[in-house]
């Protein structure tokens, strides 16, 4: 019978050719990575007595657990659910293999089964569980899939070997009777729950453990602490009346929530329309991010518009997953594209979507134009044409690729857009339509946005009228304008609105050549006065500079009497001043109505 001990040397020491020749010699698979045939190796050659499956890896005491680790070679240290993990780590996965980057890959209900072997909460979406799983793989990063150096290294003398741990015991079966310590473990929580009505502290769950320990009850073990972990929690239930459990009690998570019928068919809605939502998604994606609670919900609630039943919980949480899944693939997309090919497939689909950029470059302005600006079916139907020319989507890199070509075209035509003289016609109008619009009222407010919609037809308009009067654009064809948008349910002929709406009009009639530009109407001023009342002014201002003239006396005086000439007609000329002054007043009154 070979040693164990000499045999588990051997396995620490073995390359992975000496590794293949002993699986086939044992007649086990030699599948796999150098370490992970290694790990195969110790577990059923010289652990065959263990059950190290993950059921039984959660059986197993901290102690057990500390050797074990010991002998694959790999960190011992860490809490009892840290250990669980690494064991079961180190003989399911392989550690260059399963890294947080390649998480991605898998579905939800792999990451829902990884998590439930891991000991972690098994509620939320794929990216809720992916997280949980990449935290644990971080965490014990360094400390499974490879045997410690100090094992593998040879040694000159073979006496002087690093002698393996002896194998551990497989631990015996507990002489006491399995049903009697579940017996006492519920009546002593029945007891100790009847004492603590108003709950307990750890301290004192902490001294009832260590009783039952005492009397010879392994509350270590999972079937006895699950027994007790329950019998507590019944208890504090019981003795409240379903109020909120004690402290130390850990409530189960609730059952998933069933929805009505009406919820699982809008449910089955939005699975429907999952690429608008996306495509949607990566426009709200581009300037802000789901971590922005108010921007997250805004653009929810935009959806109401496109049919989505917004008002719905099990809506809103459905579409806030699908744009945490769709920010974490973005991200993904965006260092993909500036990293090597990871694999043979990946490097396959690229060189397709290169052989096909230059008929998605084609294909991209008819698609945009088919569309009438509408970016988010645009995006939904490039990806559509992607799909035709056989690119892998399902790719980061690839997918990158495609939605950041779409993203550069649209911003080159709206850089085109901006040159060209029609848009650049219409922007000053709009301008000047709008221009102090806050001290306009509502309705006025609300009839230059309607008009700035439906700016194209207002141009063809203007257009029109001119044509017919031959190039003139005197108060008749102001008139005619102002009138047809009236029919048209414009409220325009107002005192703030009539004026921006002449001017704009024979701004399209200067820009088009049919007037020249000083025939364009001017903004009417804010100060409107008669003929008679710019008469009255003119005449008042004549006088009041004949006024201010000075009067030329001839008279000789003698001094006193010219000193006190002098004072009294400074005295006059500071009233006449005064009364000049307020008679300026007046007229500026009068002049701003």
């Amino acid at each position: 019978m070979v040693d164990k001990g000499e045999l588990l040397s051997e396995l620490y020491q073995a390359r992975f050719d000496g590794l293949k020749e002993i699986a086939v010699a044992y007649n086990l698979p030699k599948t796999g990575s150098v370490e992970t045939l290694r790990a195969r190796l110790i577990q059923h050659l010289i652990l065959d007595e263990w059950d190290l499956s993950p059921e039984g890896i959660g059986n197993l005491m901290n102690n057990e657990l500390g050797e074990l680790l010991g002998v694959f070679g790999i960190k011992k240290s860490g809490s009892l659910r840290a250990r669980r993990q690494r064991l079961y780590l180190h003989l399911n996965h392989d550690a260059k293999r399963l890294i947080p980057e390649s998480l991605d890959s898998m579905t939800r209900d792999e990451l829902h089964a990884m998590c439930k072997i891991l000991e972690l909460p098994l509620s939320g979406a794929k990216q809720t569980l992916l997280v949980r799983v990449a935290g644990v793989l971080a965490s014990q990063d360094g400390g499974w899939g490879k045997v410690k150096k100090s094992l593998r290294r040879p040694r000159s003398n073979a006496k002087a070997l690093p002698s393996p741990a002896s194998p551990v015991p497989k631990p015996s079966e507990p002489k006491t009777n399995p049903t009697h310590d579940h017996e006492a473990v519920i009546e002593a929580a029945e007891h100790f729950v009847s004492e603590h009505p108003e709950g307990w502290t750890f301290e004192e769950e902490t001294e009832l453990r260590t009783e039952l320990a005492q009397e010879g009850i392994p509350i270590s073990k999972a079937p006895i602490a699950s027994t007790l972990d329950e019998a507590l929690r019944k208890g504090g239930i019981e003795e409240t009346d379903l109020a909120e459990a004690p402290s130390m009690v850990q409530v189960a998570e609730a059952g998933k929530e069933e929805h009505t019928l009406e919820v699982e068919a809008l449910l089955l809605d939005i699975k429907a329309r999952l690429p608008e939502i996306e495509a949607a998604g990566r426009d709200f994606l581009a300037v802000s991010t789901t971590s922005e609670p108010d921007d997250l919900q805004a653009f929810i609630q935009s959806l109401k518009s496109h049919g989505f039943a917004t008002d719905v919980p099990a809506v809103q949480d459905s579409i806030r997953t699908t744009l945490m899944d769709l920010e974490f693939r973005s991200e993904s997309e965006k260092q993909a594209i500036h990293t090597m090919p990871n694999s043979w497939r990946e490097r396959e689909a690229l060189r397709v979507f290169e052989n096909a950029r230059e008929s998605l470059r084609g294909q991209l302005d008819d698609t945009l134009a088919a569309h009438n600006g509408d970016l988010v079916k645009a995006r939904m139907a490039f990806e559509d044409v992607g799909r035709t020319m056989n690119l892998d989507l399902s790719i980061p890199s690839v997918s990158g690729r495609l939605h950041a070509l779409f993203d550069l075209h649209v911003d080159i035509n709206q850089a085109q857009a901006l040159q060209d003289p029609a848009i650049a016609r219409r922007n000053r109008i709009l301008r000047i339509l709008q221009h102090g619009a806050v001290h306009l009222s509502n309705t006025e407010r609300s009839t230059l946005d309607r008009l700035e919609r439906n700016i194209a037809a207002f141009e063809e308009l203007v257009e029109t009228i001119l044509e017919s009067s031959e190039g003139t654009f005197s108060e008749a064809q102001q008139a005619l304008v102002i009138r047809f948008l009236e029919s048209r349910g414009y409220e325009v002929n107002t005192v703030d609105l009539r004026p921006r709406i002449l001017a704009c009009a024979g701004i399209i009639g200067a820009e088009l050549g049919f007037i020249s530009p000083a025939e364009i109407p001017r903004i009417a001023p804010g100060i409107m006065i008669s003929d008679t009342q710019v008469d009255a002014i003119v005449a008042e201002l004549k006088a009041l500079a004949e006024a201010f003239k000075p009067v030329e006396r001839t008279e000789i005086t003698e001094p006193e009497m010219e000193i006190a000439s002098s004072v009294a007609d400074a005295s006059d000329r500071l009233k006449s001043a005064r009364s000049k002054i307020d008679h300026i007043d007046d007229l500026l009154a009068r002049l701003r109505g």
